[in-house]
C-alpha cells in the first residue's frame, strides 16, 4: 500500500488590498516551466500540519503567522504528484494576519514573490494552488476536492498555460 504523503500550503489574504501571496517557481523547481503557487510544502515527520503550514510561509516568503492563528479552509486529495512519488493530501490553510515584509527568502527556487491581485489569478499556475484559491475565495463551504481522477484532468497540466 502505496502512504499518503502530507504537505500544506497557506494563502496569505490581504482582504482590505484585495491581494494573495503568490510564489512564483522557477521552471528548474517544479515545473518545465515557470509557474505560480501559494507558500508551502512538505510536512516534516513529527511536525503538526499548522506548523509546518508556519514554517513553510516563512521559510517561502518571510511572512511570520503563528500556528495557532491559521484556519483551515481546504483540504485536496491528489492522485500524483509532479514528482511521480505518488499520492498526497494538501491541507490548505488561510491567513488574514501576519507580520513580516513578503519577501523572496529561497531566490534559488523562485522568480518572485508578490502580493497578486485575488479576482486575476496568476497563470500559469499549479492546478491544486489554482483550485485551494478559488474555493477559498468563493467561500466554498465543502472544504473539500480531488484531484487526478477525473479523465479529463492532466496530472502535469498548468493552469492557464
Amino acid at each position: 500500500m502505496q502512504s499518503l504523503r502530507q504537505t500544506v500550503c497557506v494563502i496569505v489574504h490581504d482582504e482590505k488590498a484585495g491581494k494573495v501571496a503568490c510564489v512564483h517557481y522557477a521552471n528548474d523547481s517544479w515545473s518545465t516551466v515557470p509557474a505560480w503557487t501559494v507558500p508551502g510544502g512538505k510536512v516534516e515527520e513529527g511536525e503538526r500540519l499548522d506548523e509546518a503550514a508556519a514554517r513553510e510561509l516563512h521559510e517561502e516568503s518571510g511572512l511570520v503567522v503563528a500556528p495557532e492563528d491559521l484556519r483551515l479552509v481546504h483540504t485536496i486529495q491528489v492522485k500524483a504528484g509532479w514528482d511521480g512519488k505518488g499520492p498526497f493530501l494538501l491541507s490548505v490553510f488561510a491567513a488574514t494576519s501576519w507580520q513580516g515584509e513578503l519577501t523572496n527568502t529561497e531566490p534559488d527556487k523562485h522568480l518572485a514573490v508578490l502580493w497578486m491581485d485575488a479576482a486575476a489569478l496568476p497563470t500559469p499556475m499549479f492546478p491544486t494552488s489554482h483550485a485551494a484559491l478559488t474555493a477559498y475565495l468563493a467561500g466554498d463551504g465543502r472544504g473539500f476536492s480531488t484531484y487526478g481522477w477525473g479523465a479529463s484532468e492532466d496530472l502535469r497540466a498548468l493552469v492557464g498555460a
